[in-house]
């Protein structure tokens, strides 16, 4: 485990630096915003467009590995919800509770990071378990969410969620991506070089940009926080592992992936998700500081479990 933990060091240091710069005020919550919105919109989308562009769809989309990943995480979110449920909560709180406890934070830190960890036959992998995320437990987030407040699914409700899908830059760049390799095209070189260049801005900006955030978190709800940091750190990358070593087993390279994301901490957009809805924003902050900072550990160990 050391061996990965010194590994996987450099990669929190830079999230340590972005805390540090905002603690500071060295680094203003508007530029925070800013410099996300650059990884977000550019970098990090020029990084899954270039992957995307090399790849198949037959390479990423493998439905064993989607119903392994799939089965493992919903496993969890099934946990959390009937947690949530029994202390009485109403559905809404219970669904964004499920979410910090089921998705991670893949395309900051788990593309990145896990593209180098292990290697780039774990792209593909990567970008199953980004969309999977995306398509799937957003939109049931959405849904659950505006359906419990209307008191049905309504017309609207299936709109915002096409919506939030067609405008998320990740689910656009990847898509882009595809399209390109599926017409057989080749990038020209000097576009090849150009996705390159600002792609190779997407890991220490989304780092650095993790860090920032984490500074304006506050560590509220420290009980129900510490649950669904136990959920997202131990429980998924678990049940995920159940699944795809054993109940759906894929080979085991793909289950060394998705486990290695299934371990990464809780997702920043949830406090986004959960600040424009309204519900329970202070908890969906602590599990995400919590859980970023036990990661260090955690994540390094997860790793060095299964990594072929």
């Amino acid at each position: 485990m050391l061996a990965v933990l010194l590994k996987t060091l450099p990669f929190f240091a830079v999230i340590g630096l972005g805390y540090g710069a905002a603690r500071m005020r060295f680094f203003s919550e508007a530029a925070s915003a800013a410099l996300t919105r650059f990884v977000f919109y550019f970098a990090l989308s020029a990084m899954l467009f270039r992957f995307s562009a090399n790849l198949s769809i037959a390479e990423i989309f493998d439905p064993q590995l989607a119903l392994a990943y799939l089965t493992g995480t919903a496993a969890v979110y099934a946990i959390a919800t009937a947690a949530g449920l029994w202390r009485r909560q109403d559905v809404a709180t219970t669904a964004i509770e499920a979410q910090c406890a089921a998705i991670g934070n893949t395309g900051f830190l788990g593309v990145p990071m896990l593209a180098v960890l292990l290697g780039q036959a774990a792209v593909a992998p990567i970008i199953l378990v980004l969309s999977i995320d995306l398509i799937v437990f957003s939109s049931l987030l959405v849904i659950l969410v505006t359906g419990s407040r209307d008191g049905q699914l309504s017309p609207g409700t299936l709109r915002t969620v096409a919506l939030g899908l067609v405008k998320n830059p990740m689910i656009v760049s990847v898509l882009a991506g595809l399209a390109v390799s599926a017409s057989g095209l080749t990038l020209p070189a000097v576009a090849n070089d150009f996705l390159t260049l600002l792609g190779n801005a997407a890991t220490p900006g989304a780092l650095f940009a993790i860090g920032a955030s984490l500074a304006t978190k506050s560590a509220e709800r420290l009980e129900v926080a510490g649950w669904l940091s136990f959920c997202k750190l131990v429980l998924h990358p678990a049940f995920v592992a159940l699944a795809a070593f054993w109940l759906i087993p894929v080979s085991g390279f793909q289950a060394a992936v998705v486990v290695s994301a299934a371990s990464l901490p809780v997702a920043g957009n949830i406090f986004i998700l959960a600040q424009h809805y309204g519900i329970a924003p202070q908890r969906v902050s602590a599990s995400i500081l919590i859980s970023t900072a036990a990661s260090i550990l955690t994540v390094s160990a997860v790793i060095a479990w299964v990594a072929p």
